[in-house]
């Protein structure tokens, strides 16, 4: 009898460790050391561990991150996120650090359904070589599409939403802000609205900074 009251209670502690080891990784909650975002931490399947800083003296935020993309129908990035619902205004300059292994490596803004990897999402992303897109992912699990911009880094980018309709806009140093693509993406009114960076190779860590971040409701 205590023989199998010893195995059940083994074959318990068993389960449960299998349970909590299947488990995704949360994103942790931000230290004050990463400026206004509440919520920092990879989303998806990352193989090196990305991080946040804010360099408060220099207001800007280092964002470095691995994962294999921010595309297809599941994302794989570093997120420094927090809480938004309704209309709003992000805006930033972006830049990466050093040459890079990816052409397509990725940092941009983005307000996301959800913290899982396949849920709906819109961004403005800027890529290592240059181009500059809105992206969306229009229900969970779906291909994720694209609609690229007319102009290339380095420029102010910008993402607004308006009810479902989100509008990516961006400025050439000195100029005026103008339209860059819009989509109609049907999120819950309440999400996750940040700054991503993915390196677009699983093997590889990336870096890019967002400075003059600004966020307006």
């Amino acid at each position: 009898m205590r023989t199998t009251q010893l195995q059940l209670s083994l074959l318990s502690v068993l389960l449960i460790v299998l349970c909590a080891a299947q488990e995704p990784a949360k994103p942790a909650a931000a230290t004050p050391g990463q400026g206004v975002f509440e919520t920092v931490g990879d989303i998806g399947k990352v193989d090196l561990a990305g991080k946040t800083e804010f360099l408060a003296d220099q207001k800007e935020y280092r964002v470095t991150g691995s994962g294999a993309n921010i595309w297809g129908t599941e994302d794989a990035f570093q997120f420094a996120c927090k809480k938004a619902s309704g209309d709003f205004t992000i805006t930033a300059d972006i830049a990466f650090v050093g040459e890079g292994k990816n052409a397509h490596r990725k940092a941009g803004l983005m307000f996301r359904e959800s913290l899982a990897a396949d849920a709906p999402y819109a961004d403005v992303m800027v890529h290592g070589d240059g181009s500059i897109g809105l992206q969306y992912r229009p229900k969970a699990g779906a291909a994720t599409l694209q609609t690229k911009a007319d102009v290339k880094a380095p420029v102010t980018v910008q993402l607004q939403r308006r009810g479902n309709v989100f509008t990516v806009l961006v400025a050439a140093k000195g100029e005026a802000m103008h339209a860059a693509g819009t989509a109609t993406v049907e999120l819950a009114g309440a999400g996750y609205l940040g700054l991503g960076v993915s390196s677009h190779d699983a093997t590889v860590r990336e870096t890019a900074t967002f400075s003059n971040v600004s966020i307006k409701p």
